[in-house]
């Protein structure tokens, strides 16, 4: 049996039933794509838990979404779709989901890796049956406060009742070409002309990865499936088998939007609420902190507070009840304390996620840094990075893409810890990528240790 992978760019996606009684039903999936399995850029860490699993603030990169989706009223059920076989820790988070959140949730293996388009059309039966009235597909790599009432109503408001809806967000014009870019009409809303990643500036207004369809959409998606079925068979000249997978790969921004685009069909809904992806460690973090940040508003409960007897608390910071936590330890601000984590005394944690069963001896010090599974820092010893947040001087910066090395050297980051690595007694560890199962023995700085 092969080990399913959910290391990747992912999808999640919302449908919504419309029935006699005008009772809205939503269906969610999530997508998973081969090309992004490994989960590179999330190493070591996606090494032992899949990247959508992950927890950030506190509980599972997909949680957020997930507990998103429940504020929309009558939700029903979930469906989660991927290429690879299901293993034990995401059937146990499913399982976990459903009790928590009374919502049914069902896993649909694809054949291939089909694409954000191609997977949506390859389970239009189970989608489009109970005669939906629209879905929502949101990417499970990002964070947001995701406003899906509010594109609801401004469906509503804007259009046809048939159109399709992006959330956008406005970027700075140099980061603005690493997302898909949109032209809109700025009366009406109507997105004029759509560019996945341009190699020269066409608009700061981005693509978030969240959209708002109808069951047209599969017309439109149908259509690109039978050209490019028919370019297979002119291209291969054999039985149509041989590249079917290959025609039924759809991309939803390239093939669909471009294409959409200027046709009164799609709209953008443009949000002023926080918005980031996660593809690296370091964004993690950052996500982190906006999820804390709005744990105020929406789960006040999980944010730590001053308490007699108890850790320093600095700004917003999550505490696994498990955790064991001198009372003279600081910790703050944006700092994640998951299960059975031991905190010693006079520790400072700031800027940090700290994995379940890890141990934090005397003294230490942790900065920009993601500690893993049952590893122990000594007494004394720094364990440092460096920040990845986007330019806190100007309002419409996203966090960068980050490339592990630039100009031959490690580029500068956070300072990862692997699952089960050692941190001997005062060294420092600065900037630097430890694979898991290390016992490191002096400090190390702008290095990665295999």
């Amino acid at each position: 049996m092969c080990e399913f992978n959910l290391n990747c760019y992912a999808h999640v996606i919302l449908c919504f039933e419309k029935c006699y009684t005008n009772k809205v039903v939503i269906i969610i999936f999530l997508k998973i794509f081969k090309h992004c399995f490994s989960g590179t850029r999330f190493r070591p860490l996606s090494f032992e838990v899949p990247k959508p699993l992950f927890p950030v603030a506190g509980v599972p990169m997909l949680q957020h979404h997930i507990e998103a989706c429940a504020k929309v009223p009558n939700m029903k059920e979930i469906l989660l779709i991927g290429f690879y076989q299901p293993n034990e820790e995401l059937n146990r988070f499913l399982l976990n989901a459903q009790q928590e959140f009374k919502i049914s949730i069902r896993y649909l293996q694809e054949y291939a890796a089909l694409g954000t388009g191609g997977g949506i059309y390859h389970f239009r039966d189970q989608i489009v049956s109970g005669s939906p009235e629209a879905f929502f597909v949101l990417n499970a790599d990002v964070c947001s406060a995701f406003p899906l009432t509010e594109m609801l109503s401004f469906q509503k408001e804007h259009g046809e009742p048939n159109s399709f809806v992006i959330l956008g967000t406005t970027a700075n014009r140099k980061q603005s070409m690493n997302y898909g870019c949109i032209v809109e009409n700025e009366e009406s809303n109507e997105v004029l002309h759509y560019v996945e990643k341009p190699s020269t500036f066409v608009s700061d207004i981005i693509n978030c990865g969240i959209y708002l369809f109808n069951p047209d959409i599969f017309q439109h998606i149908g259509a690109v499936f039978q050209k490019n079925q028919q370019d297979m068979l002119l291209l291969l000249g054999t039985e149509p088998t041989n590249g079917w997978h290959r025609a039924e790969a759809i991309r939803l921004e390239q093939d669909i939007f471009t294409a959409l685009a200027g046709q009164g069909k799609l709209y953008v809904y443009k949000t002023l609420s926080f918005w980031s992806q996660i593809k690296s460690a370091g964004s993690a973090i950052y996500a982190s902190r906006l999820y804390l940040n709005q744990y105020h508003t929406t789960h006040p409960e999980r944010l730590a507070s001053n308490k007699e007897g108890g850790p320093k608390i600095t700004g917003n910071v999550y505490i696994h009840p498990t955790a064991n936590i001198d009372p003279t330890a600081v910790l703050g601000p944006n700092v994640s304390i998951g299960t059975g984590v031991t905190i010693g005394a006079g520790v400072r944690v700031r800027e940090s996620i700290i994995l379940h069963g890890a141990n934090l001896q005397d003294h230490c010090c942790v900065l920009n840094s993601i500690v893993g599974w049952d590893s122990t820092i000594g007494k004394w010893a720094r364990v440092e990075g460096t920040p990845s947040d986007p330019n806190p001087n100007d309002p419409y910066a996203k966090i960068d893409s980050e490339t592990l090395f630039r100009e031959g050297k490690l580029t500068p980051s956070i300072t990862i810890l692997g699952c089960n690595v050692t941190i001997p007694s005062e060294v420092i560890i600065l900037n630097s990528i430890v694979l898991p199962h290390k016992d490191l023995n002096r400090g190390f700085k702008n290095q990665i240790i295999l």
